[in-house]
């Protein structure tokens, strides 16, 4: 074992509880810069994953993992706990196709104890599991299995975790640990020696035990009771104010204490871990903890691609091309100049939603709601029975969570409530958590809603005009990143309403393309001498041009960056078979299944929607029909511009 690092002995958990406490500093500090390295040559998580570097290792130390279930919230705080449970080579492969997840995964690890990537989740499956445990005789003698989770301060807001510890408040004969790992640099509730103190004797047997023999004593003379319980609640809040609250919901409450410090955050956990029923521990930590230049900007090293850490990340030289977030942060901007009914709301997506300017130029008119999708949703519901002009700037995979406000206090109501889907598709690196590729399916089932897909940046300007001017719900959904380099124009321009447009020209065969594949299908029409079209419009179809395509080619296939059960194609196949048209018809899209992280582009590749892959499927299925001559009628542009028959 010489000459290897005290973190090249740990391939799982028992090695580190081998360790002596002494030696807990030094590792803390090589798997700090291991977390680093490691996340520079990939990408990945960064801030976060530095802060709890601390934490994971006490964790670890205390608990008997995995036999004691431990739940990380998100997963972007979860990397040294990967690296502690044996996946320390395999960080190598982090995020890339055939590599390990960014997020806790049951079927990579037994240490991973349930998947998270979207927040808030971790004390409903805590107290799923700490329940499980009670009713099978799990929690009980010296081995009895704990279960701990931990949210950090932003899933906090969240209204799923409060549902759990109110649920789990109530809940009796659990273990269960809730960590708050509370790293926003804007609070700083005093962490020094006499919290360190404090937060020991409160989470002790001998404080533990005094209570309980109070309350026993006490409980025969209830008007005594009752005083010695407020006088507890409040002497606790008088120290840690947002104690309190906690202990309203029947959580023994202890901190905050520092959580970089080994010496507080060990014996704080022992005790804890003696103690049966729900407790709550409220921890500090520093995101960007140990690199100086993700401490000072935490936001910028929250999930940074590959940079050398000596030189940190810069921006590059020549500007790149806009992305589509980039559009929807100048749009709304110029948008709200004109219009003062707007109103900005995310869910705690400032910058992943591109809206840092906006929220510069008109604080009074944007909303950060927190992780709190559907109340963001039911908000704007509000907002339009008023007369404004709510956007909703969410993610496509977080727009699921609000899906019931949605349709009740959305759709139901016909409000003019416009949603901005960014990482429509598949989104690579954060793979099958974060990908959006069921909103087409779950929207345009919805009545009075419209669904509008830019094939580029300019098309997506024009369409969150025309959705913004639309007098009802909509929804307009573009990708991640960058498109194809489309110029986009100043004017807040609007598209013909439900009107797909004719791209080329061909014969035969006739490509529907729904969104950003548009680009692909057009390089696969001039090889097929195919007619394609930029459909524009999932809901409604632009039903009288599928008509005509229907009459005048002999096959049609639909492309789409979507599952394909429910999605684009799915609808253009319902309309033929309304309007009686029989026709060869070949759907192309996503597969049933989830999809894992991986290169965007090669994963685009894989699923045969690149133009190679959409040439090959077409003249797999039609082979015999693009052997035979071309003939018969064919679309043509009118002088305008516009389709002609």
């Amino acid at each position: 074992m010489s000459g290897r690092t005290l973190l090249e002995r740990i391939d799982d958990p028992v090695a580190l509880r081998a360790l002596d406490r002494q030696q807990l500093g030094p590792l803390a500090a090589e798997l700090r810069a291991f977390v680093l390295e490691s996340v520079s040559r990939t990408g990945g998580h960064l801030s976060s994953n530095l802060g709890t570097v601390e934490l994971a290792i006490a964790l670890h130390y205390v608990f008997d993992t995995p036999r004691d279930r431990l739940i990380w919230d998100v997963g972007h705080q979860s990397y040294p706990h990967k690296i502690l449970t044996g996946r320390r080579e395999r960080m190598a492969g982090l995020r890339q196709q055939g590599g390990i997840s960014g997020f806790p995964r049951r079927s990579e690890s037994e240490h991973d104890a349930f998947g998270t990537a979207h927040s808030s989740t971790s004390i409903s499956a805590a107290l799923g599991m700490a329940v499980a445990s009670r009713n099978k005789g799990e929690n009980r003698g010296p081995g009895r299995r704990r279960h701990v989770a931990v949210i950090g301060d932003g899933a906090l807001t969240a209204g799923m975790a409060f549902e759990a510890m109110n649920n789990a408040g109530v809940t009796p004969d659990i273990d269960l640990l809730v960590v708050l790992n509370d790293n926003d640099m804007s609070i700083s509730p005093p962490v020094g020696a006499l919290n360190r103190h404090l937060a020991r004797l409160m989470s002790g047997q001998f404080y533990a035990k005094a209570r309980d023999v109070g309350r026993a004593v006490l409980s025969k003379v209830p008007p005594v009771f009752e005083l010695a319980r407020r006088i507890e609640e409040h002497a606790k809040g008088f120290v840690v104010p947002a104690g309190t609250m906690f202990e309203e919901f029947g959580f023994n409450y202890v901190g905050p204490i520092d959580g970089h410090d080994l010496d507080a955050l060990i014996p704080t956990l022992q005790n804890l871990r003696e103690l049966r029923g729900p407790q709550f521990l409220h921890v500090v930590t520093r995101k960007g903890q140990g690199y100086k230049l993700a401490e000072a900007d935490p936001v910028l090293y929250h999930g940074p691609g590959r940079f050398d850490p000596a030189e940190g990340i810069r921006k590059p030289a020549t500007a790149a091309r806009p992305t589509f977030t980039q559009v929807f942060g100048d749009w709304i901007c110029d948008m709200a100049a004109a219009d003062p009914r707007l109103i900005g709301i995310t869910p705690a997506m400032r910058e992943g939603s591109g809206l840092e300017e906006f929220e510069r130029r008109f604080p009074d008119r944007y909303f950060d709601v927190g992780i709190a999708e559907q109340h963001a949703i039911t908000f704007a519901a509000g907002l339009a029975c008023e007369g404004l002009k709510p956007v909703v700037a969410i993610y496509s995979t977080f727009l699921q969570r609000g899906y019931d406000q949605l349709i009740h206090d959305v759709a139901l109501q016909d409000l003019p409530v416009m949603f901005a889907l960014d990482r429509a598709g598949l989104v690579g690196a954060d793979g099958a958590t974060h990908a959006g590729v069921f909103d087409y399916a779950f929207l345009r089932c919805i009545p009075n809603m419209v669904v509008l897909a830019p094939s580029d940046e300019n098309e997506c300007r024009r369409m969150l005009c025309t959705a913004f001017q639309h007098d009802g719900p909509s929804a307009v959904r573009f990708p991640r990143g960058a498109g194809v380099g489309a110029e986009v124009l100043r004017e807040l321009d609007t598209i013909p309403f439900g009107k797909a447009e004719l791209r080329r020209q061909g014969r035969r065969i006739a490509i529907l393309a729904f969104g950003t594949v548009l680009a692909p299908a057009l390089a696969a029409g001039e090889v097929l001498d195919a007619t394609v079209v930029d459909m524009r419009w999932v809901k409604p179809l632009d039903r009288e041009l599928l008509r005509q395509l229907a009459a005048t080619h002999e096959a049609l296939v639909t492309v789409e960056e979507h599952v394909l059960m429910g999605g684009a194609g799915s609808a253009v196949a319902e309309a033929l078979a309304e309007d009686g048209l029989a026709r060869p018809l070949l759907l192309l899209g996503l597969p049933d299944r989830f999809i894992d992280h991986g290169d965007q582009a090669q994963l685009l590749r894989d699923a045969g929607l690149d133009a190679t892959g959409i040439e090959r499927s077409i003249r797999t299925r039609f082979e015999d029909l693009l052997a035979t001559a071309p003939g018969g009628p064919r679309l043509v542009l009118g002088a305008s511009g516009h389709r002609a028959a």
